[in-house]
């Protein structure tokens, strides 16, 4: 596992990577790529403390034979004001453009299989991962999604306002955020997984996407987990790593 930095699509500020080789690595050899990915504020996933603040999946899956990646972008946490601020009014732009940043220099590594990049998160990662895939699906094959934010108008007001002000006040960040307008973009396997009860991100979010694809014949898949709210907690989060892990193994891998 290694940290460093890169520069952000802005040219000039420091982004700090984690970057995590299969178990077995040999530089000759060619790996599938998972970027971990979350983008927003109120979290910073790389600290440079006891492992990085990595989870144990994404050492599972490098045991698999996967390079694991992951980026804080400008928006995310414990880097000053105007670091965050490059977000206000026009979520999904910035971040997304700085996690670009990050696969260019992953295909600066010669062991980084180009036609086999994937990429993970949650909520608001669940946002970055599909905006990702419909902006860039020249690049990114294979997605999970969880717990997405769609159409940032059904989002809690604390929090949503906060970042875009009221949809009347901001309705062309509200329309580039909508994420239902990039629809027929898809190309890769995309999986959307959603708890059934998520009073956080609610239902409505990945079910209007859904009808989106439907209407628009885009092939997706999807899997919601009844009696869950945001997160799969207890005994199903088994269930669920299994199911994120064999996902990129049958079409990733």
């Amino acid at each position: 596992m290694s940290i460093g930095t890169i520069k952000a699509a802005d040219g000039k500020t420091d982004l700090y990577y984690r970057l995590v080789k299969p178990a077995d690595f040999d530089p000759s050899k060619k790996y599938p790529t998972i970027v971990y990915v979350y983008g927003g504020p109120h979290a910073q996933m790389i600290n440079n403390s006891w492992l990085a603040d990595i989870s144990l999946w994404q050492f599972y899956m490098a045991q698999k034979g996967y390079v694991m990646f992951t980026l804080d972008n400008r928006g995310s946490y414990n880097r000053g004001l105007e670091f965050e601020n490059v977000i206000h009014r026009q979520l999904g732009v910035n971040e997304v453009a700085d996690q670009m940043k990050g696969i260019d220099f992953l295909k600066t590594l010669e062991y980084v299989d180009e036609e086999k990049i994937g990429v993970h998160g949650w909520s608001y990662g669940g946002f970055m991962t599909t905006s990702l895939m419909l902006h860039y699906p020249e690049t990114f094959k294979v997605g999970v999604a969880g717990g997405p934010v769609i159409d940032w108008k059904y989002y809690e007001i604390m929090y949503g306002e906060r970042y875009m002000d009221t949809p009347d006040e901001n309705p062309e960040g509200y329309k580039k955020a909508n994420l239902k307008n990039y629809v027929k973009n898809l190309e890769g396997r995309l999986l959307i997984i959603h708890g059934a009860i998520d009073p956080t991100v609610v239902w409505q979010h990945s079910l209007t996407f859904v009808r989106e694809c439907v209407k628009n014949n885009v092939l997706l898949d999807y899997f919601p987990y009844p009696r869950h709210e945001h997160n799969v907690r207890g005994m199903d989060r088994i269930h669920l790593m299994k199911k994120i892990t064999q996902y990129f193994d049958d079409f990733l891998k």
